[in-house]
């Protein structure tokens, strides 16, 4: 556990409040997960005996339809929480893959519960993390599927954007998946991304990363702050 004590990003992760006797409780490991682009953490069913906090990159929460197309219910960014339902289910609820290379943290599901038992910091982690969780499914319910295609992409972006100065870069998904994400088709997302790179709101450096014009891309978005 001295990984998890000296972790860049605990002070997001589940473990931020833990003190040194909190982690002289753990006695099994907590896993450094590498997961390249396009592969599958878990899927949907499969036994969950483990929850995952994610340290760097990217994750696509997925949901398939009974006419086998896809939805994406979330992104989680470096500290968020996966796998939740593990606590008090056998089996996952969603799809979990990497959009971008990432590194994660595998925590079996006994030693959250031998600290939830122990400890009063780890049980407040653990129900902010479930209200952090409904949070984001409102956040995403309200602000990517309602509103014109071009609001949608554009709240996007912003919630993608590595930072909040007056250009910043933005790591865009395929259009395949923007339109999931979204509740468009694969079309519409190429058309209003041309849309954007025509208008100066994103500049091209590579396939998919560009610069973002965040004032004008907040207003088009028609909302103030897009980070979640």
């Amino acid at each position: 556990m001295v990984r998890c004590k000296n972790c860049g990003v605990r002070q997001l992760a589940l473990f931020t409040d833990m003190t040194d006797d909190d982690f002289k409780l753990v006695h099994q490991p907590v896993d450094e997960i590498k997961l390249a682009k396009g592969k599958v953490l878990y899927h949907t069913g499969d036994r969950a005996n483990c929850l995952y906090t994610l340290r760097s990159g990217l994750i696509k929460m997925t949901h398939y339809l009974v006419d086998g197309s896809q939805r994406v219910v979330r992104l989680v960014r470096p500290g968020g929480t996966m796998g939740l339902e593990a606590l008090v289910s056998g089996s996952f609820a969603h799809n979990a893959e990497a959009l971008q290379d990432s590194v994660l943290c595998r925590i079996p599901v006994s030693v959250v519960e031998t600290l939830d038992r122990e400890s009063p910091r780890l049980h407040k982690q653990i129900l902010t993390r479930w209200h952090q969780t409904v949070m984001d499914a409102d956040y995403w319910l309200t602000q990517m599927c309602t509103g014109s295609a071009r609001e949608r992409v554009a709240r996007l972006c912003l919630f993608l954007a590595d930072d909040d100065s007056d250009m910043v870069a933005c790591h865009l998904p395929g259009r395949e998946d923007i339109g999931a994400m979204l509740g468009i088709t694969t079309e519409t997302a190429s058309r209003v991304i041309a849309d954007f790179r025509r208008q100066g709101l994103l500049t091209t450096h590579s396939r998919r990363e560009f610069s973002m014009n965040v004032d004008s891309m907040r207003l088009l978005a028609g909302i103030e702050d897009c980070a979640a």
